[in-house]
């Protein structure tokens, strides 16, 4: 990613800790189109002179080829002036030596072809100008985009790059339709005063440009390695039996994402030897058509037309079996006579199971009593042993025998007997108590005369 994006940056100037040219290259394209160099290690024979064109890279991704007149020793990485019209610019050197043929081959560029020359290694005088004008170019992006939606443009300004000298800026724009953008070029060089070019770029370039993070959580493949783009149809989707989900099967430059295109072929050469999916087999029961196909397996499902809901499987050669039998005018008893069952059926285990339920969280689980730790009396080796017909008891006439025992076990008390007399008197007065309590309770007090005769 870019490098003002870095998660890695350390401080406020804008340098990553993990930059080799440390903060050097200032296009914001770190990890965009590099190229490996696995000839940098390769010593040239003697007498052999290296190939004098070097590839160099601009802001996000942009490279070009430029002649080294001057003989310059140069590496990947250094920061080099070129030639522009007008001024010159500043870059970063990618690739040199024999691979940059490679590259020349693959991007359809004439070897012979004229060629802009490279000035010199950049001083830091221009490196300081070259920075300079970078930080003017997102606050410059947010007015230009304000000036084209105050003039009614239907575009989109989506990036700014200036040149090193910081005399030109290039604005790139995508639009559906063609604008006449005369009166924009001259608002933009009144407002910033500098040299103003315009350039339409395509959804995909502008993707490609920018950068970011695709819905396979890696970088996009336009920023990073894919430099051609090549048109992608619906039926790539088709043909991988991807559902034709518009918001899935887009990228970040709203058209369809260009992966679909990997893994076409492959699919193109499974589907050779397999039926078509308008595939339909008469049998007694009715015609049975096609409603899935899987093209690695070689797995086809069939559905009745009076019942589509209960689908069969069936091999790939199967169903080659019994369209041979329709052509030749044999009669197919039931397709549920051919369904293919799986040799290795997965059995789960019930801790799988319970593993799986959705409702393993909703039963509470139960509390278990704590055991209370019962000491067990240590039997004497003397002691003789019970009987079985004891333990057969019940516990209360056990706890009674026990009771009984402990207290023959106990010394006698010895009693001393009551007096006669103390006792025979004793009984007579509780008889007295209880007379005397039954007279008053049953009569009533008496009325005395002479207190009736004084009132």
């Amino acid at each position: 990613m870019a490098c003002t994006n870095c998660s890695t940056k350390s401080n406020g100037s804008g340098v990553p800790k993990g930059c080799g040219n440390k903060g050097s290259c200032g296009t914001d394209s770190c990890n965009k189109l590099t190229v490996f160099d696995w000839l940098s290690n390769m010593h040239y024979p003697s007498g052999f002179e290296p190939f004098d064109i070097v590839e160099v890279r601009f802001k996000n991704g942009r490279k070009d080829f430029y002649k080294n007149e001057e003989k310059l020793p140069l590496q990947i990485g250094d920061v080099i002036a070129t030639e522009a019209s007008p001024g010159h610019d500043v870059g970063v050197v990618t690739l040199t030596g024999e691979l940059v043929k490679v590259q020349m081959k693959k991007k359809n560029v004439d070897s012979k072809g004229p060629f802009l020359k490279i000035y010199r290694k950049a001083s830091q005088r221009d490196i300081d100008i070259w920075t300079e004008a970078r930080q003017r170019e997102e606050p410059m992006k947010v007015r230009a985009r304000e000036i084209a939606v105050f003039l009614r443009l239907e575009m989109k300004i989506s990036d700014i790059e200036f040149q090193g000298d910081g005399s030109k800026a290039t604005f790139y724009y995508t639009s559906n339709d063609r604008v006449d953008f005369r009166q924009l070029i001259k608002e933009f060089a009144r407002e910033f005063s500098v040299r103003i070019e315009m350039k339409q770029v395509g959804f995909r370039q502008e993707a490609a440009r920018l950068g970011g993070i695709g819905s396979c959580g890696r970088e996009l493949c336009c920023s990073t390695w894919l430099t051609d783009f090549r048109s992608v149809n619906t039926a790539a989707a088709r043909y991988q039996q991807l559902s034709l989900n518009p918001q899935k099967l887009a990228g970040q430059c709203g058209k369809l994402k260009c992966c679909l295109n990997y893994e076409l072929d492959t699919y193109l050469d499974a589907l050779k030897n397999l039926p078509d999916t308008d595939t339909r087999i008469s049998t007694k029961k009715g015609d049975a058509v096609c409603q899935k196909l899987d093209i690695f397996k070689e797995v086809m499902w069939f559905a009745y037309t009076d019942n589509m809901a209960n689908w069969y499987k069936l091999e790939v050669d199967q169903v080659k079996e019994l369209l041979e039998m329709n052509k030749k005018g044999e009669a197919v008893e039931a397709i549920e006579d051919y369904v293919f069952e799986d040799e290795k059926s997965e059995v789960k285990s019930n801790a799988e199971v319970i593993e799986d339920s959705l409702s393993r969280f909703d039963q509470p689980k139960r509390k278990r009593r704590p055991q209370r730790n019962r000491k067990k009396p240590v039997e004497a080796s003397n002691t003789r042993t019970k009987k079985p017909t004891e333990d057969r008891k019940p516990k209360r006439q056990q706890k009674q025998n026990t009771n009984t025992e402990a207290s023959t076990e106990k010394a006698p008390v010895e009693r001393k007997p009551r007096p006669a007399n103390q006792k025979e008197g004793n009984q007579g007065r509780a008889r007295q108590q209880r007379s005397n309590r039954n007279n008053n309770s049953g009569s009533k007090p008496k009325r005395n005369p002479n207190n009736d005769k004084n009132q």
